[in-house]
């Protein structure tokens, strides 16, 4: 069945860390692994309830800041820090645009209650015919519910439509309830694939 919508995620996709120094400097800094400083900020619970929107991003990075034990001050430098190598590929969304209107595009996001004044003001809200935010609909990928809203939002079926995220068991959930996964390693990669498909 021909695809008239395609899906995107933003961390990892849109969105990505091109530069790990900064991010590498801040942990050195910290006397942390980067490793263990991505979790805390990525892989932690108060993570996970900002992502449901239970708790706000302040709340969550006041948690972040308070378990590597700094002051409440330093919040707004961390959060900087942290994130100073993170890149918006403006040559995707370029594409994303390009896709439409000959079909539908969406945003679906495990993101912080944040994101969307984070897209307001990047001013790419117009490349997407739907946002679907985790912390808005109180869902997070891979739960198919949050897939079938964005669907049940772009008015088509699982087999109409396609999903570029970075993470292998979101590709696979979206999979699994019929729809097309590509997973993204570079956009050169994404493009291939997803024109492979949509052409097919």
């Amino acid at each position: 069945m021909r695809v008239h919508a395609v899906l995107f995620d933003l961390g990892g996709v849109i969105l990505r860390t091109e530069y790990q120094a900064p991010r590498e400097h801040l942990a050195e800094r910290l006397h942390v692994t980067y490793e263990d400083l991505d979790k805390i900020v990525f892989g932690s619970e108060t993570a996970r309830l900002a992502s449901l929107g239970t708790i706000s991003t302040a709340q969550h990075w006041a948690a972040v800041v308070s378990r590597l034990g700094l002051p409440a001050s330093q919040t707004d430098q961390i959060r900087e820090e942290f994130f100073a190598g993170d890149i918006l590929d403006r040559d995707v969304l370029a594409f994303v645009r390009a896709l439409r209107p000959r079909r539908k595009t969406g945003l679906i996001s495990n993101g912080w209650p944040d994101l969307r004044e984070y897209i307001s003001r990047q001013h790419f809200a117009d490349a997407f015919d739907t946002l679907v935010i985790s912390a808005e609909v109180g869902l997070m990928k891979p739960r198919r519910e949050i897939y079938e809203l964005a669907l049940h939002n772009l008015e088509v079926e699982p087999s109409q439509a396609a999903l570029v995220d970075d993470s292998p068991e979101n590709v696979r959930a979206a999979s699994e309830l019929g729809m097309h996964g590509i997973l993204f390693e570079t956009p050169a990669q994404m493009r291939s694939e997803l024109a492979a498909l949509l052409d097919g």
